[in-house]
């Protein structure tokens, strides 16, 4: 059971994820929730990356980096669940992404990197939201984007 807002803890295992995301192996990219705070509107996630990943393979694999496109899931997951947890009824919804705006790559993401996914709530209502979105690896920026969620009931997926 998802904890209501009164009750919410500051931090979040990936048994507490599996309940908030759909997302599941190999799609799920957020691995716990260091820090939440509902009422300041932010969220600091954490994605472990590790050389046995299928996408570090494949990406430039004489030096293997993570697909930019990955990072942005991974921050949007992490803004997915925040958003959630912000609009949440008592009708169960679930955070899609809407769009990504003004995105900026900034340095690579190579295995064994620690992501650090930070949003900060620009935009909050019972429809949805939006986020600034950023990513840290090695105390550098690796990404920066808004982000945009709308809250779709499950039943309507």
């Amino acid at each position: 059971m998802i904890p209501k807002p009164s009750e919410m803890r500051t931090e979040f295992d990936i048994k507490d994820i599996l309940k908030i995301l759909p997302h599941r192996y190999p799609f799920l990219l957020v691995d716990r929730i260091v820090e939440i705070d509902l009422e300041k509107g932010y969220i600091l996630g954490q994605k472990n990356t590790t050389f046995n990943e299928s996408f570090f393979q494949g990406h430039f694999p004489n030096v293997p980096i993570m697909p930019g496109v990955l990072i942005l899931e991974a921050l949007a997951q992490a803004g997915g669940i925040l958003v959630y947890l912000k609009g949440r009824e008592e009708v169960e919804k679930i955070a899609l992404l809407m769009n990504v705006n003004q995105a900026k790559f900034r340095h690579p993401v190579h295995p064994g990197d620690v992501l650090a996914l930070q949003g900060e709530g620009q935009h909050f209502s019972k429809k949805g939201g939006r986020i600034k979105a950023t990513a840290f690896a090695n105390d550098k920026v690796v990404v920066e984007a808004e982000i945009g969620f709308v809250l779709v009931p499950t039943n309507q997926i």
